[in-house]
């Protein structure tokens, strides 16, 4: 927007100073030719009031006078006598024959002729004046000027770059200040658009009006930390629904569970254990669920951060899964630079973050994969990859596999929410979660957390 400004100040600059510029230097260039047309034809009539005398009288005129002016001014001085024949010509010898020449035969006549021609011998256009020598109403004979129009182009030239000069300086000027007016009033724009980023990553705190801004803006604003307060007071009430339910839910679950254990136990038939065993199991999955979205709520709520190492945590949670995945048949390796890497997250986030992707990546593994935890240290942040050798997922599936309760496989056991748990503590951590494909075509899952700097760092929890 602030270019479409500038382009609409500077667009009315231009259309301003072509209505001013073009017809102030069409007037300046006519009244310049004008003004030169008057003194060349003024001082033609001097000069043929000069050489009325020896014209009337038949004497030979003495050309000093015509000679000095050719040199001050530059303008070529002819004059002739009643039959058109040069008695003085500055830019050549006498005696030649000017008759034939329309100007010199008007004068000759007793009128007075102005203009301007294009010389071929001179390849240049003249501008000419010749006056009558007349005495008591007789012409005597005919005094021309002529003189180059280059010299006065060259004036008119010089005023048009003038008004070009004018015309850039204003222009420039224009940028300048149509760029700091047009700052000023879009900032209050990228403030709301500023605003509706950090709405849209989840942080909903509402901005600090802008006091500048115009009414029409600052009550968008208003409107915007409104809707922000409310759909954060919403979230809080979904979270802490959430999160109560699932607590409440916890107590009844487990108490189920052990009834039916005792159930089982006591139970004589094997269809009635096998049924017992199956509501069981059943239970056991709605317990996880449960955890899941207990997990899940505490995840999207932004605790406190905290300093840790991601590759001393990496080094423990891939020991205390090796058994599991021993069982499950896969290999669990750990890539991780030497020394610790220091990372900012949620207390306790990375735990469960590493918990729930080497969960997955275990379970959807084939017997005698390899499932690879890969820490990368990093300038900003530092990355933390869970890679396995399942069956991947398609680009559009990656895009699903972080939304709740979504499962790309439903046969096999599991609640959706390891993924976007994953995500979430990520998120709270300042950080990011990104699905990409591994090289031996499974799901690579990154995270990027910030990196601690040096001179902030804080205590490791």
């Amino acid at each position: 927007m602030t270019r479409r400004l500038l382009a609409g100040y500077l667009l009315a600059a231009v259309v301003v100073l072509l209505v001013l510029e073009i017809p102030l230097g069409i007037i300046y260039q006519q009244r310049a030719m004008n003004g030169l047309e008057h003194d060349v034809e003024r001082d033609a009539t001097v000069l043929a009031g000069y050489y009325e005398e020896p014209l009337e009288q038949g004497t030979s005129p003495d050309p000093a006078p015509a000679q000095a002016y050719a040199r001050h001014t530059g303008v070529r001085v002819v004059v002739v006598d009643d039959k058109g024949e040069s008695l003085i010509d500055t830019a050549g010898p006498a005696g030649r024959d000017f008759a034939s020449r329309p100007e010199i035969a008007a004068a000759l006549r007793g009128v007075r002729a102005a203009g301007t021609r294009h010389s071929n011998t001179l390849g240049t256009d003249l501008l000419y004046v010749a006056v009558p020598v007349t005495s008591g109403g007789r012409v005597h004979g005919a005094v021309r000027l002529t003189m180059d129009k280059a010299q006065t182009n060259a004036v008119v030239r010089r005023y048009w770059f003038g008004l070009a000069g004018v015309a850039v300086v204003v222009l420039l000027a224009i940028t300048g200040i149509g760029w700091a007016l047009a700052r000023t009033v879009t900032r209050p724009l990228r403030r709301l658009d500023a605003a509706a980023a950090r709405f849209a990553t989840g942080d909903l705190a509402p901005s600090e009006p802008d006091p500048s801004a115009p009414t029409e803006i600052a009550l968008l604003g208003e409107t915007m930390n409104t809707m922000a307060r409310r759909l954060d007071r919403l979230l809080s009430e979904q979270r802490e629904f959430v999160a109560d339910a699932s607590h409440q839910l916890r107590t009844p679950l487990t108490a189920l569970r052990l009834r039916l254990e005792n159930l089982q136990s006591a139970a004589g038939g094997t269809e009635d254990q096998e049924e017992l065993g199956a509501a069981l199991e059943e239970t056991e999955r709605l317990g996880g669920l449960v955890e899941g979205l207990l997990r899940l709520a505490r995840a999207e709520e932004a605790g406190e951060t905290v300093t840790v190492d991601l590759a001393g945590l990496a080094a423990d949670r891939v020991d205390t899964w090796s058994a599991m995945a021993d069982a499950a048949g896969v290999t669990l390796v750990l890539e991780a630079p030497g020394g610790a890497v220091d990372a900012v997250a949620v207390a306790g986030g990375v735990e469960q973050i590493l918990d729930n992707l080497i969960d997955n990546a275990v379970g959807v593994s084939p017997e005698g994969a390899r499932v690879l935890v890969r820490v990368t240290r990093g300038g900003g942040a530092h990355e933390l990859t869970v890679q396995d050798e399942g069956p991947g997922l398609s680009d559009e599936l990656k895009e699903r596999a972080l939304d709740r309760f979504w499962r790309a496989d439903r046969s096999t056991p599991g609640t959706g929410l390891g993924l976007p748990i994953a995500a979430a503590l990520a998120r709270a951590s300042g950080g990011s979660l990104e699905l990409r494909d591994a090289p031996q075509g499974g799901l690579a899952v990154v995270v990027r957390l910030p990196a601690v700097q040096k001179s902030n760092a804080r205590p490791k929890s």
